[in-house]
């Protein structure tokens, strides 16, 4: 079970004022591009000015827009011809920043991302903005292995047609597709199956890159990720099981299947209940900014202990030996234990909140 496409808020950074408002203005150098020059999908100012908006800014001006500047502005906050408050932080267009940048709207952006003075430099900014959109709670194998192809994958799919869900849905088939393979008890087929669960995980990571590279975030592109990759779950779950019973002739390994989706469907459940779900009365249309939760608790931090996608080489290793059985016997085993933890912290949570002077 993993969280939704999008990472976690960033933390704000530690400064002595929180700006409110910013001004994009002209680079102090010279600049060999113009600023509707198209970077990762986006022309680059209006990805500044969308990054200004992630990051909290109230009010973001651009000032003097040329007819070009104004038509890549549309459907953003840019204010095009207000007057500009005296106390706006001040950044020139030409410097690629990202919404990890901006965060905690720091007063003085000297030294933040990466400055175009020429087509030469987009290469670097191209890396600065694939490398911001790792996860804090990445595990080594996917931070060191599955984001160096996702974020090869994505960089060339940012200026398609291609959608976050599409991705999404292409992950899906994927691994539906690899859980076929385990019903085999041959490690050649097991191993097949598991190259498919990783390259599953590779492309799943590509739905979340494009909508951050994009901003294209939303709650139903959210929750499709975080449903879609339990349902790959359970089709290897329940592929295994039935490959084990029928190797052996005997029924009791589908019990261990069984336990395995119960114990997933329930955590998955309640995850998306406690931390998904928009409360009551809020607006369900706007995406997931943080991992599963709207808010960060013990209980979101640990449900997004599930998005570390590392566990699936130890399917691929067992999986080498015709061993897949040994993995589905530890997740019926840990499945129910993980859902009791998540019951128990909610709970705590609870209980804490009651008990706090309101």
């Amino acid at each position: 079970m993993k969280g939704s496409p999008v990472s976690p808020a960033p933390a704000p950074a530690p400064t002595t004022a929180l700006a409110l408002a910013l001004v994009l203005v002209p680079p102090d150098g010279p600049a060999g591009i113009p600023p509707e020059t198209v970077l990762l999908g986006l022309p680059i100012v209006r990805r500044t000015v969308l990054c200004a908006q992630r990051a909290g800014f109230a009010r973001i001006f651009v000032p003097g827009a040329t007819p070009a500047v104004r038509t890549a502005l549309e459907g953003t906050r840019a204010e095009l011809d207000a007057p500009v408050p005296a106390d706006a932080v001040r950044l020139p267009w030409n410097r690629i920043v990202s919404a990890r940048d901006l965060a905690g709207r720091p007063v003085d952006v000297d030294g933040l991302g990466v400055p175009l003075a020429s087509p030469s430099d987009l290469p670097r900014a191209e890396k600065h903005l694939l490398r911001s959109l790792i996860k804090d709670t990445e595990g080594f194998m996917s931070r060191h292995f599955d984001r160096r192809i996702s974020l090869a994958i994505s960089r060339r799919l940012a200026g398609t047609r291609v959608t976050p869900n599409m991705m999404t849905i292409l992950s899906v088939a994927i691994g539906v597709f690899g859980a076929l393979f385990f019903l085999s008890p041959r490690p050649v087929w097991q191993t097949a199956g598991a190259l498919c669960f990783v390259l599953h995980s590779i492309v799943d990571g590509c739905d979340g890159e494009l909508a951050r590279l994009r901003f294209q975030e939303s709650r139903w592109g959210g929750l499709l990720d975080f449903w879609g990759d339990n349902l790959v779950h359970f089709a290897v779950y329940s592929a295994i099981a039935a490959g084990w019973s029928r190797a052996i002739e005997a029924r009791w390994p589908l019990w261990f299947g069984a336990l395995a989706i119960l114990g997933n469907l329930a955590s998955a459940s309640f995850v998306h209940l406690q931390t998904m779900r928009a409360a009551r009365g809020a607006r369900r249309e706007g995406p997931l900014f943080t991992s599963v939760s709207q808010r960060s608790t013990r209980l979101s931090r640990v449900a997004d202990e599930l998005s570390r996608r590392d566990f699936i080489y130890l399917v691929l290793i067992l999986s080498a030996f015709g061993k897949a059985h040994w993995f589905l016997v530890m997740a019926a085993v840990g499945a129910p234990i993980y859902f009791l933890v998540l019951v128990g912290l909610a709970l705590s949570e609870r209980r804490d909140f009651a008990e706090s002077p309101q």
